[in-house]
């Protein structure tokens, strides 16, 4: 369902994506296939002699880990095909890291990404009230300019 707006919450397991207008919502849930999760929320281990070039899970040059699931970042991102404002939220590093994924592979889902903000787990019409909220602001600064 094309719409003008849609949320994703993430984390490194899970993306809620949800799409919706005024009239229609269209929610749905892509998995991490990656099995390579440490403890904390990193992906690769931190452990050994400091964190340098020798420790698995170091952080990229382009920043979050080298070792992010591109497949699953990939997925989020065929799901937003065709959506021109979208908010991205969650805890921790995958949201930026997602958006680091689309400035990378996805210009046109990078190009439609207004904001990332952080937040815990919230439910699926919490989302969408928060994005409906958001956006309202976003559209109401815009018109200002």
């Amino acid at each position: 369902m094309p719409t003008f707006h849609a949320i994703v919450w993430l984390d490194r397991s899970e993306a809620h994506v949800i799409h919706f207008d005024r009239e229609h919502i269209a929610a749905q849930k892509i998995k991490s296939r990656s099995h390579h999760k440490a403890p904390g929320g990193h992906t690769g281990s931190h452990q050994g002699s400091g964190r340098g070039e020798g420790a698995s899970g170091h952080h990229s040059a382009a920043g979050g880990h080298n070792s992010s699931d591109e497949t699953y970042y990939h997925s989020i991102a065929e799901a937003l095909k065709g959506v021109h404002e979208i908010l991205i939220t969650g805890p921790a590093q995958a949201k930026d890291e997602f958006k680091a994924h689309c400035t990378r592979h996805d210009k046109d889902i990078a190009k439609a990404i207004v904001g990332v903000i952080s937040s815990d787990h919230p439910s699926d019409g919490q989302l969408v009230a928060m994005a409906k909220q958001y956006f309202l602001k976003y559209d109401q600064m815009n018109q200002k300019l």
